[in-house]
């Protein structure tokens, strides 16, 4: 039980440290905090995120959430930023320094350079009287009590407070500039993620031939020919406009055979199911996923803006794609 007692405790300790730091942040620290938000949102060029060790690690992850929620951004290593990268730093970018010391070597080496280019300075760090905060246009203070780590010594509380302070940041800037999903896929087209927000069910629903349709007027026997051939675990029931009257699933089937003794020459208009649920064809995937899940179904019947049935979209082809 050792084991689990460290992990649970280190856990608290983490979260009762962003606890304690949200009441400070209120009290102290709202204006600091509004420069740094308004200064990012803002910022004409570029914003550079800077740390090193540990605070480099979450330097990167910090200067990454900002690039994909809309904000121009890239880290830079301090000792390489001395050695030609400070050439990357202009007037209008907007530098981000992290340093829970605020007295890393490699940081104040370079923060008078960063001052003469006349970019601005914000810094997190757990010292307000350090040279990293005072040469700063404005820092977030993110000082702890103790780490969680039981020795006190590996930076765990203050880590994870400092990518809880970037996260913060980040979105507060992401919601003031009105960043939307559509903004995200384009940032994100390799990853599943992106994938589901820039393809429409349009791009890759089943139709035409693919489409397992029958008749309002079609047997049971029929429709279950359909069912298997077209493999899509569901027929889809139209009038002769193709209108949607209703559908029937292998699941409905597996329940009238629990329950009823069934005759496959019945009409399928006994047995279906009407007002199934539909979407539009230029819906993203990421609508079509929410309402399956949301459903707790496998399939979509797509209707254009006539509410004509012009496609089908399944759970299984999503898989097959790539985007569950």
């Amino acid at each position: 039980m050792t084991n689990l007692n460290t992990f649970f405790n280190v856990l608290a300790k983490e979260a009762d440290e962003i606890q304690l730091k949200i009441k400070d942040f209120k009290k102290n620290q709202v204006d600091s905090i509004n420069h740094s938000i308004n200064s990012i949102l803002n910022c004409k060029g570029k914003l550079i995120v800077c740390g090193i060790g540990k605070s480099g690690h979450i330097g990167r992850k910090i200067a990454s959430t900002f690039a994909s929620t809309g904000t121009p951004a890239f880290y830079i290593h301090p000792a390489e930023a001395s050695h030609g990268d400070l050439g990357m730093i202009d007037s209008r970018d907007l530098v981000l320094c992290i340093s829970y010391s605020g007295e890393t070597e490699e940081i104040t080496q370079i923060l008078p350079i960063i001052k003469k280019t006349k970019a601005k300075i914000i810094s997190i760090t757990g010292n307000p009287k350090s040279t990293l905060a005072q040469l700063s246009n404005f820092y977030i203070d993110i000082n702890v009590s103790r780490e969680a780590c039981p020795l006190n010594l590996a930076p765990t509380s203050s880590t994870t407070l400092t990518l809880a302070v970037g996260d913060a940041i980040a979105m507060s800037v992401m919601v003031k500039k009105k960043f939307n999903s559509n903004n995200f896929a384009q940032s994100h087209p390799g990853g599943s993620l992106g994938r589901r927000l820039i393809y429409t069910v349009e791009d890759i629903m089943l139709k035409d031939s693919a489409l397992p349709l029958v008749s309002v007027n079609s047997l049971l026997k029929e429709v279950l020919y359909q069912i298997s051939e077209k493999r899509m675990g569901m027929a889809i029931v139209t009038d002769e406009k193709k209108n949607l009257k209703g559908i029937f699933t292998d699941g409905d089937l597996r329940r009238i055979i629990e329950t009823t003794p069934i005759n496959f020459d019945t009409k399928i208009s006994r047995f279906m199911k009407k007002n199934p649920l539909t979407i539009e064809p230029e819906k993203n995937i990421s609508d079509a996923i929410s309402l399956l899940n949301a459903k707790k179904i496998n399939q979509l019947v797509v209707l254009n803006k006539n509410k004509k049935v012009i496609g089908a979209l399944s759970i299984h082809t999503l898989f097959e794609k790539g985007f569950i």
